[in-house]
């Protein structure tokens, strides 16, 4: 009985010299805390693989606007400046950076907004609306050039759009216009943190700029 007691005492000894010691509750040997450790490396692996495919398109591939969307995309963003201040119909100067925490839609033009500003105002409502219970997170805006009246008929059919005074030379230094053409011709987007992300072609395809309208939409939980 000593004996076999004086025995085990050496194993245990001996095994906590090596380090095998036996935990409740662990696994026994250095095989098992390596396959453990193998096993959590993957998993991990497994639940960061959508993070890191997205990084990896966006850093690596960088795919360019025109691929994966109607719209090119504005690299580097442009934020609203500080300094661009707008008028509304009340008279009141504010700055076009208030209107911050919904998507803006933008389109600029003269006060007398020929046929092709109202075109454009119209593919913007008819794109806004067929967002259905999304649309409220959209903002038109018809930025004004000029300090002329509206006409009527294009006032009465856009109430649900803001139509603003804005100095034509801090929007353009804002808005990049494509080659060949001016930002009259152009239909914007803005995200909601106020950041010049999208610039739609000249005389434009409703039916893409709704389909990039929707997609930004459902991917992005902001505003």
């Amino acid at each position: 009985m000593s004996t076999h007691n004086s025995r085990s005492q050496q194993t245990r000894q001996q095994r906590a010299q090596d380090g095998k010691g036996v935990v409740p509750g662990q696994p026994d040997g250095k095989g098992s805390w390596q396959r453990g450790r193998w096993t959590l490396l993957l998993i991990a692996l497994v639940c960061a693989a959508p993070v890191l495919g997205s990084y990896f398109t966006y850093y690596v591939i960088k795919p360019k606007g025109g691929t994966t969307s109607y719209g090119a995309l504005i690299n580097p963003q442009r934020p609203i400046p500080e300094a661009l201040v707008v008028m509304g119909e009340d008279g009141k100067p504010k700055k076009l950076a208030s209107l911050r925490g919904r998507w803006l839609m933008i389109s600029v033009d003269r006060s007398a907004c020929d046929k092709p500003c109202v075109t454009k105002l119209y593919f913007m409502r008819q794109v806004r609306a067929t967002q259905a219970g999304e649309r409220e997170r959209i903002v038109n805006v018809f930025l004004r050039t000029d300090p002329g009246k509206v006409p009527d008929i294009v006032d009465n059919a856009y109430k649900d759009t803001e139509m603003l005074i804005a100095d034509p030379k801090e929007v353009a230094a804002w808005l990049p216009a494509e080659d060949g053409t001016q930002i009259t011709d152009h239909i914007y987007m803005v995200d909601p943190s106020g950041n010049l992300m999208m610039r739609f072609p000249k005389d434009p395809n409703p039916t893409k700029i709704k389909g990039d309208v929707t997609k930004l939409l459902k991917n992005s939980g902001i505003g």
